[in-house]
């Protein structure tokens, strides 16, 4: 029984972090990683502490997603995140799902 729970466990954690790559591989697809590092600031935030920053907000996925869409500017400082209009918004909304994921 232990070992089946553990095989299932194993199972579900493999499915994850290939769902993770894959939405990680999203971002580079969308250059987001031009201008974002997972833990480091490069243009804009680390990924890192964006999931920090919304940690426990329920409407941060939708907040994001529309952010990636049409741009921003002051949360993070001075320098706008332009518009990325191109980026498909169910790929925008598995990029954020991996961004919140992170800690």
């Amino acid at each position: 029984m232990m070992m089946k729970l553990m095989m299932t466990a194993a199972a579900a954690a493999l499915l994850l972090s290939g769902a993770a790559s894959a939405n990680q591989a999203l971002a580079q697809k969308n250059a987001c990683l031009s201008c974002h590092g997972v833990d480091k600031k490069i243009v804009g935030p680390a990924y890192k502490e964006v999931a920090k920053k919304y940690a426990g907000d329920k409407t941060a996925k939708a907040k994001l997603v529309a952010k990636v869409k049409a741009g921003g500017k002051g949360v993070w400082g001075e320098i706008p995140m332009p518009p990325n209009p191109g980026v498909k918004t169910e790929d925008a909304e598995k990029i954020i799902e991996w961004v919140l994921s992170l800690k």
